[in-house]
């Protein structure tokens, strides 16, 4: 039988998000209900909630979650009940030309559950932040969307992997191929900047720079693996870079603001033959120009990291795994648990910096 839970509802464009009683179908074929355990704050709530990412309102909010798999549906063989997962927003298809070239990771036919969650008072149907809707206590996904990991990892520490540390550390590591003995640069130390640090840190990289406008992160980013910190408000990164590498530039320079300043900055903070990385969003407006015949002749690559180009199945657990040994650092990220009721209260410390990740926990 369909039941109702509470749920974080964004009604309007920059409306106060508010608690309200959703229904939570059945789970149909190919799909389960996840009771939820902790749920990270992250930026792109706050893009929905702001309607920056579409104006399909009312969003059932949330997204970077852990919990247990309570009930599956027809078909449903990777996943049962009483499965502790994350849930993460891009459940291959198996059957697209990528998936079907090797190359899960870039699958271009990620799915979601088919049925729609909808608010108890009126029927109207909501949807849910990138196919998940996890500031709730229970929540409907596709079963793909569900990755089983080690249940002994505390809630709030492993749903940072359903995006943002995920994001940041797998721009490193997958997309930025990030090795022994490289120097990598991080344009942007938030929660996705700074997982990208101590993903690099993690590769082995022998020098790692932080760049941001905010001491404060760049203090943080010190103790997920940064060994060099640059405050780019009263220094060129660029030429700091470029003085830390021996006049070179960096091997890989990872961009997570998504700004065309800070892009530019990445681009000619790298080395000759070396590798910038995108993983910051930008918005709609946004240009970049760039001199072509610099492109040409700096060489190397110009990458975007989708979702820190990762395969849940195959990243989730190894990453949890690292962090039950002790050599990753995750329960850094972790500022703050609040409850579900606080949710507006982390939108404005996450909007004025106060916070890495603030986590709701149930």
């Amino acid at each position: 039988m369909a039941q109702e839970v509470r749920g974080v509802i964004a009604p309007g464009k920059d409306e106060p998000v508010r608690l309200e009683t959703i229904v939570i179908p059945d789970p149909g074929p190919g799909e389960a209900v996840v009771r939820i355990q902790a749920c990270g704050v992250c930026h792109t709530d706050l893009h929905y909630k702001q309607g920056g990412i579409s104006d399909d309102f009312p969003f059932l909010l949330g997204h970077e979650a852990a919990g247990v798999v309570e009930s599956v549906g027809a078909g449903v063989t990777d996943v049962a009940p009483g499965d502790f997962v994350i849930l993460n927003w891009r459940a291959v298809c198996g059957q697209c030309r990528a998936c079907l070239r090797g190359r899960p990771w870039y699958c271009f036919d990620t799915h979601n559950a088919r049925q729609r969650m909808t608010l108890a008072a009126t029927g109207q149907e909501l949807s849910p932040a990138l196919g998940i809707g996890a500031f709730a206590e229970k929540t409907l996904v596709a079963a793909g969307q569900c990755t089983k990991v080690d249940p002994s990892v505390s809630p709030a520490v492993a749903g940072l992997l359903g995006c943002g540390v995920m994001a940041g550390i797998g721009a490193a590591i997958n997309t930025g191929g990030v090795g022994r003995g490289d120097s990598v640069a991080v344009i942007g130390c938030g929660g996705v900047g700074g997982a990208a640090i101590a993903g690099a840190d993690l590769a082995g990289a022998a020098k790692v720079i932080a760049v941001d406008i905010d001491d404060r992160k760049l203090d943080k980013a010190r103790t997920l693996g940064a060994t060099h910190t640059v405050n780019s408000e009263d220094t060129d990164p660029v030429e700091a870079i470029r003085e830390l590498t021996g006049g070179f530039g960096a091997d890989v320079v990872i961009e997570a603001v998504g700004r065309p300043e800070t892009y530019r900055q990445a681009f000619y903070a790298r080395d000759l033959a070396g590798t910038v990385v995108l993983v910051g969003v930008p918005t709609p407006e946004m240009k970049l120009e760039l001199p072509l015949l610099d492109v040409f002749g700096r060489g190397g690559a110009l990458k975007s990291s989708w979702y820190g180009d990762c395969l849940p199945s195959r990243d989730f657990p190894m990453l949890i795994d690292l962090h039950l040994q002790g050599r990753l650092p995750l329960d850094a990220f972790v500022t703050e648990t609040v409850r579900l009721d606080e949710v507006e209260k982390a939108f404005e410390r996450m909007h004025h910096g106060d916070v890495l990740r603030s986590v709701v926990v149930l």
